[in-house]
């Protein structure tokens, strides 16, 4: 049986407001951001873009974490991520199958496949 794995990540709108969240699926919960399917903050904000995450084995070190990057000043998540995504790409576009922000036009998405990098 494999090893469950838990996320601590940063989505970001094209303007650069930052979410902070935590999943036990990255693949999964990325979509969602992108597709608008859980109404709130990133909704409003547009936050459609992963540009950072690091993988844990317990969920208790994933929630540490991220109460730690909440309680951080803006500016140090910023160095936070631009120490591994310079230019703050979608690092979900590495993955197999894209996952695009949602549209009018274009409700369905199709989820990746490919595995993840570890963060």
């Amino acid at each position: 049986m494999p090893q469950q794995s838990y996320y601590t990540y940063i989505m970001a709108s094209s303007s650069r407001v930052l979410y902070i969240g935590v999943t036990n699926n990255l693949e999964r919960r990325v979509a969602q951001h992108k597709e608008e399917t859980i109404k709130g903050f990133t909704t409003i904000s547009r936050c459609h873009r992963l540009v950072w995450y690091e993988r844990y084995s317990w969920i208790g070190q994933a929630i540490a974490r991220e109460k730690e990057l909440k309680g951080w000043l803006r500016a140090r998540k910023v160095v936070l991520i631009q120490e591994q995504n310079r230019t703050w790409v979608d690092l979900s576009e590495e993955w197999s199958t894209q996952i695009k922000p949602c549209s009018k036009s274009n409700k369905k998405r199709i989820l990746p496949s490919a595995g993840l990098r570890s963060g």
